[in-house]
Formats: C-alpha cells, sequence, structure tokens
C-alpha cells in the first residue's frame, strides 16, 4: 500500500531545496496539496503545528508531511501564525555552516489529491531514523542533498527516484514503530485487499457486487465499511485510482492515449478524456504538455 500511495504523488512536481538558518528564524509552509518531508542536517530547531504543542528536533530528525498540513520550523517555540511565509528561490544558499540546516523534499499536486492512505496517517509526523534497520535512508539522504545543490543533466529524473525513496523508508519505519509499540496502524483486512484488487487490475470492469465478492461481504456492508475507511464509496475511489495511474502514465511516459484508456479502464480514448477534464480541470493532452 506504501508504494501505492506514493506512486500516487508522481504527478505532482518534485521539488528538492537545502535551507540554512541562523540567530532568530522561522518559516511557515502552508498551502501544499501534496506530501514532503524536513530532514535535518545540522543544529536543533522546533517543529510548529496549528493544534499540537511545538516539536524539538535535532540533527537526523525527518518531518514528515503525509498530505500537506500546515506547519513551520522555527529557532524556538512559537505560534504557527507568527512565522513568515517560506519564499522559495531560485538562488541556492550562501555556502558554509549556520546554526540549523536541513533539506526540504516535496512533491506539489497541481491536479489530483494525496491518496487516502497517506490521509489517513497523522500529519506531520517526526522520525528519528534507525540506520540499523534502514540502512539506506543515510546514502538517500546523500544524495538529495547533493542534489539539492547541484544542478546536472537528469537531476528531474533521479529527484523523482529518490524522494520516492525518501518517502518509502520514512513511512516504513514509522509503521513498523507504530506497530511494536501496540498502536494499530489504521487499516481494514477487507478494505485493503479490496484497494489492493483495485491498484492491481485498474482496467477491469468492476462492479460493487464483485468487489465485495472477492472479500466476502454483501455489497451494502462493503460499501459502508470502504466508505469508512477510505473516505469515499468504491466506485469514486476506483474512478479516482484510475485518473491517477493515466495521469502518471501522460507525465512519465509517451503511450498514446487510446492505448492508456485501455489501460487504466476506460473503452475509448474519448470517455477517458471526458473523465480526466472533469477531474483535473485540464484536458489530457495539455496536462502532458504541462509535465513535460
Amino acid at each position: 500500500m506504501i508504494s501505492q500511495a506514493v506512486s500516487g504523488l508522481r504527478v505532482g512536481r518534485e521539488t528538492v531545496r537545502r535551507f540554512r538558518q541562523s540567530g532568530s528564524w522561522g518559516m511557515r509552509y502552508s498551502g501544499l496539496t501534496g506530501s514532503g518531508f524536513h530532514v535535518v542536517l545540522r543544529g536543533t530547531g522546533w517543529l510548529v503545528t496549528l493544534d499540537a504543542p511545538p516539536v524539538a528536533l535535532k540533527p537526523g530528525d525527518v518531518v514528515l508531511i503525509t498530505s500537506g498540513a500546515d506547519h513551520g520550523l522555527s529557532h524556538a517555540p512559537c505560534r504557527l501564525d507568527g512565522l513568515p511565509q517560506v519564499t522559495l528561490s531560485l538562488d541556492q544558499p550562501a555556502a558554509g555552516p549556520a546554526d540549523f540546516e536541513f533539506l526540504c523534499g516535496a512533491y506539489r499536486l497541481d491536479h489530483g489529491q494525496v491518496h487516502p492512505y497517506l490521509k489517513v496517517m497523522p500529519d506531520p509526523l517526526v522520525v528519528t531514523p534507525d540506520h540499523e534497520r534502514f540502512p539506506a535512508l543515510r546514502p538517500v539522504i546523500g544524495l538529495l542533498d547533493d542534489d539539492a545543490v547541484q544542478a546536472r543533466a537528469g537531476t528531474s529524473v533521479t529527484r523523482s527516484a529518490l524522494l520516492d525513496l525518501m518517502l518509502v523508508h520514512v513511512l516504513r519505519q514509522w509503521l513498523e514503530d507504530e506497530d511494536s509499540q501496540g498502536r494499530p496502524v489504521v487499516s481494514d483486512p477487507a478494505i485493503t485487499a479490496a484497494l489492493r484488487t483495485i491498484h492491481d487490475r485498474p482496467q477491469t470492469p468492476w462492479t460493487v457486487a464483485q468487489l465485495s465478492e472477492t472479500v466476502g461481504m454483501s455489497r451494502v456492508a462493503f460499501t459502508r465499511r470502504f466508505s469508512s475507511v477510505v473516505g469515499k464509496p468504491p466506485m469514486t475511489y476506483l474512478r479516482t485510482w484510475r485518473l491517477s495511474c493515466g495521469a502518471r502514465l501522460l507525465r512519465e511516459t509517451d503511450t498514446s492515449l487510446a492505448a492508456i484508456a485501455r489501460q487504466v479502464g476506460y473503452s475509448t480514448e474519448f470517455a477517458f478524456a471526458g473523465a480526466f477534464r472533469r477531474e483535473y480541470g485540464v484536458s489530457p493532452g495539455r496536462f502532458r504538455q504541462g509535465g513535460a
């Protein structure tokens, strides 16, 4: 499920920036539609949110923004509304050590929504990487840091791969830590099985009756439980997932529109194009051009 949720973010714009702050500093991140993270490289600071108490951050900590919650970083505990909105400049930060240094990486979704699997998780959440259990995290962070300050051919491709790895490994550790502490992760075996069926075979002309049969539930009970767990009815989720798959294919491949339509469960390219325009607000052709 983690892989499916992260892959759904690839329709967005990937960004990686390194920040250096000294003295009295603070910044607020708001209005993000997507998922991302901050990795503390040097110094100490505070994570500030709207409702929860500030959380102290130390080198190595990862702040994971699962579905775009407003938050801030600061040199000291404070109120979120007292922090200035962050500005992203194309200029690289000045060289040399600073009191607090961190990486900021994210997928920003101009179209579409964050996967429901990520929406049910706490946002934000803080993970202190366990490099013994997850040794791949350290080199991924190193490569992201290098990618953030160096412009090379193919940077966009490598950046997406590194963002994926970072998100997957941090989510895996958080899920394992939650399970080991006896706090159940929001899940439902029957609904997880139904989601896996949808994800693996989006081209199948599913009905609610067929999906409920695959997990051994009545149609009414399945619809009620699916809507409660996922946040939308089965057929609505199926349509959203199909279009998300289509969006990734448009952005990552040169496959024809007719072929993409068939791969994601639409009988014609016209039916796919109409549904895509209603979901994303642009035609598939314009979406592909924007991604390029």
